[in-house]
């Protein structure tokens, strides 16, 4: 059993947001999963704020060593008070230290002493792609780079000349906006990586909507991985598909109307979650006593939906029932019948024997991802219209 949120301090509550305690509980996960598998655990909190989530890294997570940064001086005191519940070590081999400097020339002068980190943890407000060069070469191979995007406007297609500027991707408006903002964020990364011709794989994507704040856990590693491609979406019949740089030329949708295409890209197209990894914290948060109770049983939901997310067999992007049912003129189905009626598409007549692959998504609660196409769904929910409203007499 071990309690979350430890020993916070009245005095930090102008920096500290009750909102993104899941996101923290997130990273103290992967964190203390790291420090298990590797038996060391050296962690860099870039934008610390009140110093609680470096806190909650060395007790929780018992990192060996953490560098809590923060460009505000104002917050030393209050940062200070926070990790003075852990003994401060030695000179020689200390558990934390606290500097208040640009958090870039932190990185920048880690890398050049040689002084890299097993998790660097960039929480910052806005656009974080500044950041992602200086992480990357500050953070050791095989290691953890927990990044962090409130930029909203940029996701939603609003900006699409600033998200081409942070993050080599030009997004138009789009149905499934905060996903994008996930592979926005993670393609970025994708970029700079190959640049020092290092690979980026997720091990979580997670949106929360207050914000809205988009955070993703990445390991980085040598190689190179090219799920960067372009992703395009139909106004006239609702069809979404991905591109790759070859194929540019040759967009076209099946519905025959290429005038209602818009695109965005490059954006990360490749899964947002690995399975095994999520499994890993799931059995760790279950362990901790984290899975249990009324606040903690959303970490749990929310992490069982992130598994159900990473089948390899569901694309990117998510379909809103609210625009299932518009398009096919009825009442908007209940969530699980339309996901039983996908999965298993015998239930209904003149559907094929095999179903599709369906799941919740964790970003918006009436939509679903699934293989299944948008003509397909149509079809369903119109079908399954008449069983609903007999359910209801």
């Amino acid at each position: 059993m071990r309690p979350k949120g430890v020993w916070i301090s009245r005095l930090e509550s102008r920096f500290f947001r009750h909102e993104s305690a899941t996101g923290r509980d997130l990273g103290v996960l992967a964190a203390a999963l790291y420090k298990k598998s590797k038996a060391r655990l050296r962690i860099l909190d870039g934008l610390c704020g009140c110093g609680i989530r470096s806190l909650r890294y060395l007790v929780e997570a018992e990192a060996d060593f953490v560098l809590a940064n923060d460009a505000n001086d104002d917050c030393r005191d209050v940062i200070c008070r926070n990790l003075s519940k852990v003994p401060r070590g030695s000179d020689d081999e200390p558990r934390w230290t606290v500097t208040h400097t640009d958090a870039n020339r932190v990185m920048t002068e880690c890398y050049l002493q040689r002084e890299f980190f097993d998790l660097i943890d960039i929480d910052s407000f806005g656009s974080d792609s500044s950041f992602l060069r200086p992480a990357i070469t500050a953070l050791r191979f095989d290691g953890l780079l927990y990044l962090t995007s409130t930029d909203g406007y940029s996701s939603g297609g609003h900006r699409p000349h600033h998200s081409l500027a942070a993050y080599g991707a030009y997004v138009r408006p789009l149905p499934y906006s905060n996903e994008i903002g996930l592979r926005m964020l993670i393609g970025g990364a994708v970029r700079e990586a190959s640049v020092l011709g290092l690979r980026v794989v997720p091990l979580f994507s997670y949106y929360s909507y207050h914000g809205p704040v988009f955070r993703v856990m990445l390991r980085v590693n040598r190689g190179k991985l090219s799920d960067n491609s372009f992703v395009s979406y139909c106004h006239q019949c609702g069809n979404s598909q991905t591109f790759s740089w070859d194929e540019l030329g040759q967009i076209s949708c099946s519905c025959g109307n290429s005038k209602s295409i818009v695109i965005s890209g490059p954006l990360w197209t490749g899964p947002l979650h690995d399975a095994s990894y999520l499994t890993e914290m799931l059995n760790l948060a279950k362990e901790w006593g984290w899975a249990s109770g009324d606040t903690e049983t959303a970490l749990e939901k929310l992490l069982k939906q992130m598994v159900d997310e990473s089948d390899p067999r569901l694309p990117f992007g998510y379909i809103k029932l609210d625009e299932v049912a518009s398009r096919a003129k009825v009442n908007s189905p209940p969530l699980r019948t339309m996901m039983d009626a996908i999965q298993k598409p015998d239930m209904l007549v003149n559907l094929l024997q095999e179903g599709y692959a369906v799941s919740r998504s964790h970003i918006i609660s009436n939509a679903i991802k699934t293989n299944c196409p948008m003509a397909e769904c149509i079809r369903i929910a119109k079908e399954l219209q008449p069983r609903a409203y007999a359910e209801v007499l």
